[in-house]
């Protein structure tokens, strides 16, 4: 249970979801990552980029400081590991169990909440946008790839939702072969 509350700190330090932008005009691609307390673009530019095209179609700027989630999800995992290390500790089989059960619907949360944030994103167009596409809306999808007009949106998980996957494995490992003692 200690290697599984551990591993999350990797979440720290890997993103833990991606968006790739693929266009004509952005041969090479474009995207952003998404970590426990940062959006940050692929390369330097790319923020600023998906930003001056989003501004076209009258999507809102995506700014981390804009996104409290950014701010919540740390504290989240932090939990995670101090709790899954006293369970390591303390604990028993039982208190694996309503570890492993928060982290899913942690995990639930945070994919319903990152549909919910691309659909904001994605519908709440600026009705003065120089580019409008009537009935069009521009809602990335939440994992896959999706046309959007002449840009193909891709999102997928990255490094940091694998570890996490790693350390529920590894927790329900611990639960499973404790029910064997």
């Amino acid at each position: 249970m200690a290697v599984a509350s551990l591993i999350l700190i990797l979440v720290y330090f890997f993103p833990i979801w991606s968006i790739s932008m693929e266009a004509p005009q952005y041969p090479e691609g474009m995207g952003m990552n998404i970590s426990v307390n940062n959006i940050e673009g692929k390369e330097p530019q790319h923020l600023q980029n998906i930003n001056g095209l989003n501004h076209y179609i009258g999507m809102k700027e995506i700014t981390p400081e804009s996104i409290p989630e950014l701010k919540i999800m740390p504290y989240i995992f932090g939990f995670l590991i101090v709790s899954g290390l006293g369970i390591a500790l303390w604990g028993n089989r039982t208190w694996v169990l309503i570890w492993l059960g928060l982290f899913v619907l942690f995990a639930i949360g945070g994919l319903v909440d990152f549909y919910l944030w691309g659909y904001d994103y994605g519908h709440n167009l600026d009705p003065n946008a120089p580019i409008k596409v009537p009935g069009m809306t521009y809602q990335p999808p939440l994992i896959g790839s999706k046309q959007l007009l002449n840009i193909n949106a891709t999102s997928l998980p990255h490094i940091g939702f694998y570890i996490a996957l790693v350390s529920m494995s590894i927790a329900t490992t611990v639960w499973w072969t404790s029910s064997k003692k």
